[in-house]
């Protein structure tokens, strides 16, 4: 049988398409349409279950998505153990603004202590954009927020780092009231077209406070340099600051409940580069569990 057949399958059960399927494999829908005929066959039932334009798996096809996870997760690791001996570790990685300018610079620094011929490539973007990325095969790995959607059965995701909105500050103002900062000094708003920014949007108004807006801005690491600086305060994820505990700013629990945003890193199952990926994953948790970082209670 053609692995890539069974692969074949999992795009089309991923997409829900033949067309679409098509498209992400770089073949003709009926390449593709020839090979689920050939699974067909070759397994004796029915797999898929056409309506229209879109597919579904059909119970045989449900049983065999199952098996051929596993399987083409094996192979792949077993591809990577046998050519990879003696090779340099190489990835392309995706990660947020967050991450590049928080913990991202200390997992590379890990990671290249251990393998110094590695070899990484980073591009940025949206959570959003790094997943689909990451599921059309252009990234090997992502490191971003869990995504508001279910992940698909192909992607795996490990969680690394929780974080919670905090008060922003400058040393100086680290012992006011979190709420009485907010309604009496210029705020640095974190974009609201941003979860984290819409977060905070959401708790000011939940707290019934009208900040005086001086800057909205999607870079937490300018956020806090200019809060260090004295010219505001932000109510923001607790990230760059607490991987860059030079910065003279204050990270003050806020007084109100806020909702933890979870960081991770996903890469595809049946990934080919998933022993490398794993080698990254074990440096991310060792520094972030390290550099945790205390926020003072108001």
């Amino acid at each position: 049988m053609e692995t890539g057949y069974l692969r074949a399958f999992m795009v089309v059960l991923e997409s829900g398409s033949m067309s679409e399927a098509a498209r992400r494999l770089d073949v003709s829908p009926a390449a593709v349409a020839q090979q689920m005929r050939v699974l067909e066959r070759e397994f004796g039932a029915q797999l898929l279950r056409r309506a229209g334009r879109t597919v579904a798996p059909t119970e045989a096809g449900h049983r065999l998505a199952d098996r051929a996870q596993v399987m083409l997760g094996e192979l792949a690791t077993l591809r990577t153990v046998v050519a990879g001996e003696g090779r340099a570790l190489e990835l392309t990685i995706g990660a947020t603004n967050t991450m590049l300018n928080g913990p991202l610079p200390l997992v590379l620094d890990a990671l290249v202590q251990a393998h110094p011929a590695a070899r990484i490539v980073v591009r940025t973007g949206l959570t959003s954009e790094l997943y689909d990325l990451v599921l059309h095969g252009r990234l090997d790995a992502a490191i971003c927020l869990h995504p508001a959607f279910a992940l698909p059965k192909t992607l795996h995701w490990v969680p690394l780092r929780e974080e919670r909105l905090v008060l922003l500050a400058p040393q100086a103002w680290a012992h006011r009231d979190p709420h009485e900062l907010l309604r009496a000094e210029p705020l640095i708003r974190y974009d609201r077209e941003l979860g984290g920014g819409q977060a905070a949007d959401r708790y000011l108004r939940r707290a019934g406070i009208v900040p005086h807006e001086r800057f909205e801005i999607s870079s937490l690491a300018a956020i806090a340099m200019l809060v260090a600086r004295g010219v505001g305060v932000s109510v923001a994820p607790d990230a760059a600051t607490a991987w860059w505990p030079t910065l003279p700013v204050a990270r003050l629990s806020l007084p109100n409940p806020t909702q933890a945003r979870r960081f991770g890193m996903v890469w595809r199952r049946a990934s080919p580069r998933a022993t490398a990926i794993e080698v990254l994953v074990d440096h991310a948790r060792r520094v972030m569990a390290g550099h945790a970082g205390s926020i003072k209670k108001s």
